[in-house]
């Protein structure tokens, strides 16, 4: 909001030359308010506005920038004034950049750091990746446990700067191995001749390094931390990941299964920068298992061909039957889906699963079954539409919503179970296969209930 009600006044700065007021206004502004304005500049602006800002501030600044505007404009930047900003960022947050872009655009910005940072960088991007240790970052601060707390306080005061966060001091033995984190709070209210030692509880939480990115998401949620320890398999405190980098996973994960859920593959990059194949590529596929599924669909009428021959107002009747059967089951799909990503469920919870959407689904029907029953009633009251035979109509209908809503809702809720016992992910069975394959036997379901009722 700030940046758009001074962005007028910005740029006549920046088109009348007046450097040296620009700097003075900006320097006042909070990183994020900073990128907003400068994405909001002509392109030829851009990089005379950037080179405004001080080296810390303007590395605060691109770590805001999504991949795609960080390397526009290390194009329009010098090489030193890229290499400042290089050594400036967050090591986690350069290591972000690094995995978006090609091996020899890595390899040439590498060159760019300083011995110290190259090295950073080069560990960090030595780990898997989606590993908790491409996320990390090593700037901390650790403590020893014969150290007072005065002797604590003088060491924050010399390298806290450059820590990621201070609310937690991480406690190391003379190898480094993690032995305990103490919120900053304890140490500020604490005598200053008291030892670190006599403020250990021995109980904290970490991570290892080699752990998926998703493991960081369930820990935080777990343990409602803004920060965690991480360790290599013998213990030894090397970084530690902070929850702003946490949200940004959860949120990456959860678009992904939604897109999933849609039947799309994962997308892997924003919807306006996808390239149109990609788009088609990532969608095409899919798509096509779904039609072929609903081909299926064709051959269950054809069997049923002669019964539909007999009673053709059967036919007026499959829409509404198919897709109530689909709509419940890719509710249900929906809803086990997402409880197994939130851990609310798991698979040894299958058969309450399997009790409650029997439960739903019969109750379900019996709704849908009678607005069904009620629809023809009222239909052939006005218009004697169904013929003598619109009772019996009216029951088949009504048999197969109960039948079919409680299939397709047993359907969904199983489905995603059976693929994570598979090893798969759950999000695969999404809401349109579920209705394609509910589709096929809520046809079967009908016909069949014709064939007892009506015919």
């Amino acid at each position: 909001m700030l940046s758009q009600l001074l962005k007028p006044e910005i740029t006549d700065l920046i088109q009348n030359r007046q450097f040296t007021a620009l700097k003075e206004i900006l320097v006042d502004w909070m990183p994020i308010d900073i990128a907003d304005l400068f994405l909001s500049l002509p392109e030829n602006e851009q990089a005379i506005f950037f080179r405004l800002l001080p080296k810390d501030l303007a590395a605060d600044v691109f770590e805001y920038f999504d991949v795609d505007a960080q390397l526009s404009l290390i194009q329009l930047l010098s090489k030193e004034d890229v290499a400042s900003i290089l050594n400036e960022m967050a090591d986690d947050d350069r290591t972000a950049l690094f995995e978006e872009v090609p091996p020899n655009v890595v390899k040439q910005m590498l060159t760019y750091l300083s011995p110290e940072q190259r090295k950073i960088s080069q560990q960090l991007l030595g780990y898997p990746e989606n590993s908790i240790g491409r996320l990390m970052t090593p700037d901390y601060i650790a403590a020893h446990q014969h150290w007072t707390v005065q002797e604590t306080l003088n060491y924050i005061r010399i390298y806290g700067k450059n820590s990621e966060t201070l609310n937690e001091v991480y406690v190391v033995n003379e190898k480094g191995i993690l032995i305990d984190d103490i919120n900053i709070r304890e140490f500020l209210l604490s005598p200053l001749e008291e030892k670190v030692n006599d403020l250990m509880d021995f109980n904290f939480v970490s991570l290892k390094v080699n752990d998926d990115q998703e493991t960081a998401v369930d820990v935080f949620k777990k343990y409602d931390r803004t920060a965690l320890p991480v360790t290599d398999s013998s213990g030894v405190l090397v970084g530690i990941i902070t929850v702003d980098d946490v949200l940004d996973i959860a949120e990456e994960e959860a678009t992904e299964d939604i897109q999933k859920i849609a039947a799309v593959e994962a997308l892997d990059e924003p919807y306006p920068d996808i390239s149109l194949l990609s788009m088609i590529k990532k969608r095409a596929g899919w798509l096509s298992i779904l039609f072929l599924g609903e081909m299926l669909t064709a051959t269950a009428m054809g069997f049923f061909e002669h019964e539909i021959e007999k009673a053709i107002v059967l036919a007026l009747f499959v829409p509404l039957i198919i897709s109530s059967g689909g709509n419940s089951g890719s509710q249900a799909a929906t809803l086990v889906i997402r409880a197994l990503a939130l851990r609310e469920v798991s698979l040894k919870n299958w058969f309450f699963i399997f009790k409650r959407e029997v439960t739903t689904g019969l109750a379900l029907g019996a709704i849908l079954s009678l607005i069904g029953f009620l629809r023809i009633t009222l239909w052939q009251s006005v218009g004697h539409i169904y013929g003598d035979q619109w009772f019996l109509l009216a029951l088949t209908v009504s048999v197969s919503l109960i039948g079919v809503v409680t299939w397709g809702t047993l359907m969904g809720s199983m489905l995603p179970l059976v693929i994570k016992k598979l090893g798969f992910d759950p999000a695969t069975s999404s809401a349109p296969f579920v209705a394609t394959l509910v589709d096929v036997t809520g046809l079967i379901i009908y016909f069949s209930v014709a064939l007892v009722i009506l015919l």
